[in-house]
């Protein structure tokens, strides 16, 4: 089983960044953290390195239900989107599997809002282009 679920899209980098939010907004997620890689290698580290963000992605109410089966499950939150641009110069867009990631948690009452939130997210990048 993959961690992940991913697409190529033709937009440019900015761009999709702005439609993945726009998918997520739909789906009734909003963007709690954005960390820019490519900004903090450089700066950091010194590293030149790709476009590259990462996008904490939170649906308030499967966040609550998952807090109420889980209590600290909120080491797992939120889902994690991210935009990179590839070495070819293509833009890809992945979201974390949050089934896969339930894996890890020994509690069942969290597979339901696990398979939700992966509709969810499968939805988000599904509508990409």
């Amino acid at each position: 089983m993959s961690y992940y679920f991913t697409k190529t899209v033709n937009d440019n980098f900015d761009q999709a960044i702005e439609k993945v939010t726009e998918e997520l907004k739909k789906e009734d997620f909003g963007i709690l953290t954005e960390i820019d890689v490519k900004e903090t290698f450089k700066k950091k580290l010194d590293k030149n390195f790709r476009k590259y963000r990462i996008l904490g992605a939170c649906n308030p109410n499967m966040a609550f239900e998952a807090i109420q089966a889980e209590s600290r499950i909120g080491t797992m939150l939120p889902c994690n989107v991210i935009v990179q641009e590839t070495e070819d110069g293509k833009v890809e867009v992945s979201a974390v599997d949050p089934v896969a990631s339930m894996q890890a948690v020994k509690n069942d009452s969290l597979a339901a809002t696990a398979k939700q939130v992966r509709e969810k997210l499968q939805k988000v990048i599904e509508n990409l282009n």
